[in-house]
């Protein structure tokens, strides 16, 4: 929620899905105020954690995109549109989902 008790317009989560488990694990989740670069300020943040803890080759493709600034402005135009975005990295046991939507958008 907004500090003046309004919801937030956008909605970022993270989990995890270890393989042969049932439900996921929730590793964050996020209002984020207005303009779209807060929500994907959060999945930068939430990425840079999730792939400190991966080994250097699982890793990889989380620091790769943290650096892809073409990406990010794919990101923000999807989030501007009203669309969701998602990122998706795993390891060898899981399977690590970012997303980020607009309020009132299918997550």
């Amino acid at each position: 929620m907004a500090a003046d008790g309004q919801r937030s317009p956008y909605q970022c989560w993270a989990a995890a899905y270890p393989l042969h488990e049932v439900r996921p694990i929730t590793l964050g989740e996020h209002d984020a105020a207005s303009p779209p670069r807060l929500a994907l300020r959060w999945l930068l943040k939430r990425t840079r954690r999730i792939t400190d803890q991966l080994d250097m080759a699982y890793a990889q493709p989380g620091r790769h995109w943290l650096t892809d600034e073409t990406e990010h402005e794919r990101a923000l135009a999807h989030l501007a549109l009203g669309t969701a975005y998602q990122l998706t990295l795993h390891d060898e046991n899981t399977r690590y989902v970012l997303v980020a939507y607009p309020r009132g958008a299918a997550s």
